[in-house]
């Protein structure tokens, strides 16, 4: 959006690492913490044309509950009564993990009888799937919203600048170096008929689709509602990394070690976007596959440390 001459304010935390250098390169008009977040909507509430609110606790294995209150609801709700308070778009991010098992399917339809019979496995998908309630009952019940609202159901992502998630890195992310390197990758064992070991299926999706469905929402202020994204077609870990080994060029070199024990009843076997009704309203870009996804952030890996070499030696040629 910075890029369409739109004035792109982030709010974040960056701390002592490299976070800053994803946006680095970005021309933005203002930088805010999270703490000051609704004080600085406030007092500029009449320049904001639309709220993007992606950040969240994503740990899956988080026994701090306090922490999705504070983070995962309380933050969005406030978000979400300032929006409809201000007449201003939001779209913010929901999650696949509000599917819990996948029982009652992956169908985003938004109704509260719809809702109610999804049943997440954890704390974060519950987090998310509580948000989802509230905001589909709000509008049901015919209360204040905002002019636009998208909650998007983000399946598994992986693409370039997620080194700073730590642990909650894609596994792509986490193997590259590893891969690169001519070592063993660990997978988790199956614990389940008809999964064999490394054969369970998730609904990868890249980060540049993901881009892209934010951005065609913010073109079309005329849709709501509740949307999956992903790619609409489940593939199994080993497949990920045999398409990481492809484009290093590496024979898979594979492990199989056993699931954590309080893993296990909160894990996801399968999961699959049903997309067709963000085709519906008209979003016709075409999803990368899980190869071309790869092969893509491999080549921007590729160029960011190309880049760091070239700066260090031009940082030891000044220094000479």
């Amino acid at each position: 959006m910075a890029e369409a001459g739109e004035r792109v304010v982030v709010c974040d935390l960056f701390r002592s690492g490299d976070k800053w250098r994803n946006i680095g390169a970005v021309r933005l008009h203002d930088i805010v913490r999270p703490n000051d977040l609704l004080e600085w909507l406030d007092r500029h509430g009449g320049e904001v044309g639309a709220l993007v609110h992606m950040a969240a606790i994503s740990s899956t294995t988080e026994k701090d509950v306090d922490k999705f209150v504070a983070t995962n609801i309380r933050l969005t709700l406030d978000l979400w009564n300032w929006c409809a308070s201000n007449s201003v778009r939001l779209i913010y991010a929901s999650s696949a993990a509000t599917y819990g098992d996948g029982a009652a399917g992956f169908s985003d339809e938004q109704s509260p009888a719809a809702l109610a019979r999804l049943h997440p496995l954890n704390a974060y998908g519950w987090s998310k799937h509580l948000v989802d309630r509230r905001i589909v009952d709000d509008v049901a019940r015919g209360q204040a919203a905002p002019q636009q609202w998208v909650g998007l159901k983000f399946f598994n992502v992986y693409g370039p600048n997620e080194t700073h998630k730590g642990i909650m890195q894609s596994l792509v992310s986490k193997i590259f170096p590893a891969v690169k390197a001519g070592e063993t990758v660990s997978l988790f064992k199956s614990y389940r008929p008809g999964y064999p070991d490394g054969g369970q299926q998730r609904d990868f999706i890249y980060v540049k689709d993901c881009v892209a469905v934010v951005s065609w929402f913010l073109k079309h202020p005329e849709t709501s509602g509740l949307f999956n994204v992903g790619n609409g077609t489940p593939r199994s870990f080993l497949d990920l990394v045999g398409a990481v080994c492809a484009v290093v060029g590496a024979t898979p070199n594979i492990r199989f070690i056993d699931m954590p024990d309080e893993l296990r009843p909160q894990y996801q076997y399968f999961t699959c976007a049903d997309i067709a009704k963000l085709r519906r309203v008209g979003f016709d870009h075409s999803f990368y596959s899980l190869e071309d996804g790869v092969r893509d952030y491999f080549r921007q890996l590729s160029c960011d440390i190309d880049k760091d070499v070239q700066s260090s030696r031009v940082g030891r040629l000044t220094r000479c």
